[in-house]
């Protein structure tokens, strides 16, 4: 074959994924990054990446207007794995690494936890804004291989 090679070993893989503005779509999240993190053989673990997910997609769900897909972005990356959220909603989320006081969330309330999640189980969490609104993302680094599931 002379055409180009689907994936370089040198290059970081990568799932691109569509996903429905509904809460249907959690469940379906996690799912799939579960199978692309055991696709792309990541040591990271799946499921905390699961769990970020599930919190990343429901407060796009819960959060933004309107009936545009929510985008699901799972990278490798040479340290662990990448996952972010895409929205069509321009406006942060919150501040995901350094709350001030009157921001922090109440753990023992359903509403508020999740950022609290991403912000203390994964190594970094941010948000940036897109062309079409904001992605929301966490980093989750390798596990040693004794620790993997």
């Amino acid at each position: 074959m002379n055409g180009p090679a689907l994936h370089e070993p040198s290059s970081p893989a990568s799932w691109r994924i569509a996903l429905p503005h509904t809460t249907a779509a959690v469940p379906v999240a996690r799912a799939l990054v579960r199978t692309a993190l055991a696709e792309i053989e990541s040591s990271a673990d799946s499921d905390t990446a699961e769990l970020l997910t599930a919190e990343l997609v429901a407060n796009a769900v819960e959060h933004t207007e309107g009936r545009e897909p929510i985008e699901l972005v799972i990278e490798l990356l040479p340290t662990g794995c990448q996952v972010e959220v895409h929205d069509c909603d321009p406006l942060p989320p919150g501040d995901l690494t350094d709350p001030g006081p009157l921001d922090e969330p109440d753990p023992w309330q359903e509403h508020g936890r999740g950022l609290l999640l991403i912000r203390t189980l994964s190594s970094s969490c941010g948000h940036r804004p897109t062309a079409s609104g904001k992605a929301v993302w966490f980093t989750l680094p390798a596990t040693p291989p004794r620790h993997r599931h």
